[in-house]
């Protein structure tokens, strides 16, 4: 496999002088191709910053962020931007979606903004809604939907624009076991078609779900461990989501 992240000597500084904290101190990383990846760690242990950073949501104080061998740190706003938009898809444990706007309108939003024509569009996005199992839900407003429902909305928009890497903050932080045990064989499936998956979390049973795990603490790696036998993709046991917050279901 091949590096599609590469970070060296990664530092996050927020502040200055006597209000100045250090979220993360002196990270270096290497995640491959396809590899299924949780980044474990407490409240405040800096794995959020550590995502953002990876995901060219936010910027380094020091230290290099290299995608597929291009050093990020060095991009153009506009270049940053077609970089993140054309190699990223992000679901998040809130949905971040227009309440108003159709599900469809929805999941084009990002091919809208990559330019792409109001044809290639639709056709991505249905298909991106037909991979989630959503197709009958395409003229729905998002806010006539379940949070299961939104949940795999915000998936197919994650992945309508066929990205190289997936990153999911806490994403059944806001479902039922049921609902999140659904949502985690959507990531773990397309996982398991190549799609390199990175997992930020503080469940321990979805963290095992993952090839490796990465822990995190007072904005350290302290570990970084893999899998040492092969894991059957995309076939989850529900212990990996029994600490839901909510009692939404997925209609």
């Amino acid at each position: 496999m091949e590096p599609v992240i590469e970070v060296k000597n990664l530092v996050k500084i927020y502040g200055k002088r006597s209000t100045a904290f250090t979220a993360l101190k002196d990270i270096n990383l290497t995640i491959n191709a396809g590899e299924s990846v949780a980044i474990v760690g407490k409240s405040g242990s800096g794995k959020s910053t550590l995502m953002h950073l990876l995901a060219l949501l936010d910027k380094p104080t020091k230290g290099t962020v290299k995608i597929d061998g291009i050093e990020s740190t060095k991009l153009r706003a506009r270049k940053l931007n077609q970089l993140r938009n054309r190699s990223f898809g992000f679901v998040f444990q809130q949905f971040f979606m227009n309440p108003n706007d159709s599900v469809l309108a929805n999941v084009m939003l990002p091919l809208k903004i990559a330019g792409k024509r109001r044809k290639e569009r639709r056709e991505l996005a249905e298909k991106a809604l037909k991979t989630v199992g959503l197709s009958e839900r395409i003229k729905f407003k998002a806010n006539d939907l379940s949070g299961g429902q939104k949940q795999r909305v915000c998936i197919a928009r994650a992945i309508v624009n066929n990205p190289k890497i997936l990153f999911a903050d806490e994403p059944t932080g806001n479902l039922d076991s049921t609902t999140g045990e659904k949502v985690i064989k959507l990531l773990f499936d397309l996982n398991k078609k190549g799609v390199t998956l990175i997992i930020v979390t503080h469940d321990e049973d979805l963290a095992a779900l993952c090839d490796r795990q990465i822990r995190i603490s007072d904005g350290k790696i302290t570990s970084d461990t893999k899998k040492s036998a092969p894991k059957s993709k995309g076939k989850t046991k529900s212990k990996a989501v029994t600490k839901a917050k909510t009692k939404k279901g997925d209609k």
